[in-house]
This record gives C-alpha cells, sequence and structure tokens, in this order.
C-alpha cells in the first residue's frame, strides 16, 4: 500500500433533482484557476501488513486514520502521520469488500462476504455491533452524514438501508438484477446512489425509498463504483469499458469520460481529488494509478509502483495525501 503527497464549503441545500441549466452545468464543471495545475505526487510511506488483496481504503474524517480492508478478513487502521499500524480488527468469517466511518470517526462499519456487516468502536477497539439481514455477500456500504442510517448493497441484489442504533434493517429495496456494487448517499443525506453489474446507475428518495431516476450508458457496462460528488450535483461512476463517466444526473447526461486506464475485470474505485486543482483518480488493471483534469480530461500524471491492481485509491483532502493500494 503506497502513500503520496501532493475543501470545499458545503453548498445550500436544494431540492434534490432540481435541473441544472447548461450555463449552471459548466459553472460548476470548470472549477477555478488552481484546476488547471498539474499534480505532483510522490510516494512517501510504503504500508505492509495485509496477506491477501487489499479491497477498500477511507480516511477517518480528521484524516489521521487509514482505514483498510482485505481478502484476508482483516480491518487494519493506520498511523497517516508516520505510516505505522495502530491496530487490527479481527471478527469476520470470510474476507472484507468495503468500509465505512461515522461522521465523528468513533465508528468503522465493514462489509464481508460472511453476509454481515460489523461496526467497530475505536473507543473499545470491538465490534460493537453486527448487522445480520444480507442473504449473499455484503459488497459495499456507506453512513449518512448524520451515521444514524447506514446503506449497503450486495450479491443479493438488494439495497439495504439500516437504523444504526437498533442494527434492524429499515428498508430493503429490490434495486437491481444482478450484484449491487456501490452505494453511497449525498451530502444531505436526502438521496442514494447505487449501481450494479447489470450496468444500472440508480438514485434513490432514501425516506421514502423511490427510486428517482435511472441511468444507463447505450452499450451498458458494468458499473464497478459509483459516488456522489462534493455538491451532489453530479455523479462519478466507473464501469468495466475502461472508462469513467461523469453523470448530471438531473437530465440523465453524461457530461464528461476519462479514459486511459484499463478496468475490464474487477470492480475498481474512483473519486474526487479537490486538494490543488480538482482532478478525478483511479487504480487500474495495469497497475499504475491515474490521475485526470476534471475539466479537460487530460491524464495529468500516471503513478507506478504496483506489481499487480491498483482496485482502490483514497484521497485526503485534509493531508495532500493519496493511498492506492493492489
Amino acid at each position: 500500500m503506497d502513500v503520496v503527497d501532493n475543501s470545499q464549503p458545503e453548498p445550500k441545500q436544494e431540492h434534490p433533482l432540481e435541473t441544472l441549466n447548461p450555463a449552471t452545468e459548466q459553472a460548476l464543471l470548470s472549477g477555478n484557476p488552481a484546476s488547471s495545475q498539474k499534480p505532483c505526487y510522490k510516494i512517501r510511506y510504503t504500508l505492509s501488513g495485509h496477506t491477501r488483496a487489499v479491497s477498500a481504503l477511507k480516511f477517518s474524517p480528521n484524516g489521521a486514520i487509514l482505514a483498510s480492508s482485505g481478502a484476508d478478513k482483516l480491518v487494519k487502521l493506520w498511523d497517516t502521520n508516520n505510516g505505522e499500524i495502530i491496530r487490527t480488527f479481527e471478527g469476520h468469517k470470510e474476507g472484507i469488500s468495503d468500509i465505512a466511518w461515522s461522521s465523528d470517526g468513533d465508528y468503522l462499519a465493514s462489509a464481508s462476504d460472511d453476509k454481515t456487516i460489523i461496526i467497530w468502536s475505536l473507543e473499545l477497539g470491538t465490534a460493537a455491533r453486527t448487522l445480520i439481514g444480507h442473504t449473499n455477500f455484503v459488497f459495499c456500504l456507506n453512513y449518512n452524514p448524520n451515521s444514524n442510517l447506514l446503506v449497503s448493497g450486495g450479491y443479493d441484489e438488494t439495497v439495504r438501508v439500516w437504523d444504526v442504533a437498533r442494527g434492524k434493517s429499515l428498508k430493503v429495496l429490490p434495486a437491481h438484477s444482478d450484484p449491487v456494487t456501490a452505494v453511497s448517499f449525498n451530502h444531505d443525506g436526502t438521496l442514494i446512489v447505487s449501481c450494479a453489474m447489470d450496468g444500472l446507475i440508480r438514485i434513490w428518495d432514501a425516506d421514502s425509498g423511490q427510486c428517482l431516476k435511472t441511468l444507463v450508458d447505450d452499450d451498458n457496462p458494468i458499473c464497478s463504483h459509483v459516488k456522489f460528488s462534493q455538491n451532489s450535483k453530479f455523479v462519478l461512476a466507473s464501469t468495466q469499458d475502461s472508462t469513467i463517466r461523469l453523470w448530471n444526473y438531473h437530465s440523465s447526461r453524461c457530461v464528461k469520460t476519462y479514459v486511459g486506464h484499463t478496468n475490464r475485470t474487477y470492480c475498481i474505485v474512483a473519486c474526487f481529488s479537490t486538494t490543488k486543482g480538482k482532478y478525478i483518480v483511479s487504480g487500474s488493471e495495469d497497475n499504475k494509478i491515474y490521475v485526470w483534469d476534471l475539466q479537460t480530461r487530460q491524464v495529468l500524471q500516471v503513478l507506478e509502483g504496483h506489481r499487480d491492481v491498483v482496485l482502490t485509491v483514497a484521497v485526503s483532502t485534509l493531508l495532500r495525501r493519496c493511498y492506492r493500494e493492489p
């Protein structure tokens, strides 16, 4: 696992599916003059500890801790100041596919092939709660901004919304016709986005569970990962045709595509970076990490060093560091 060196205020709340006119859309995408600067990521640390493939990397809300999970059934916490291991959580019976921090950084949730979600307490250093309900592998999860709800998706083709305090499933959405590969809330918790191997991206009303919008490309490639932009106006989607798409979901229109990397087999994570400019960052099956300019779509930097597929990346806006993992 390599660490390389290199926020925006919350937007005012608007109606979740308010239509953007072309001028507004362009203004949101254009960014500031800093977006033309080229990134200069360099390796700072190489972290070793997992014995099998690492599946997910997530920074704590204050940026002080990096959490990692893997097929070795473990969750590890790393000190981002010195690269040292802080703690290892053990408890899952099968490999872990995803992890998510609560907004206060006190809890970390993990999704496993053992069909469970474990919520770990950093204060206690143990499992605080186990969520049971999925009937197949749990592949993805995320907290809402208040961290009172958790959304998860799995190989049972459903999206579940959980009451964290009670450990109960509040909603089961028959979301897709194939395994669900990513789920996430928008910035104010009113919307959920999901994607799946059926190639569909769906926007849900978090309160009612109603599907508000379905996005699909003409070629219908498998969708590996999806997340809202920081202002919740766009959705970034990675697909297994070696393309990353930025969707204006209000108009159901793809407004940007990013290519150059390789992604035809694995569910590879892409994310936004907004530290010194506006970039898109993604792993790749050619063992590299790619950084694009969000506006121009040009590849600005390619990072090398891994010996296998880079499955996941994480960017800290606080520390100006990017983590990547094969």
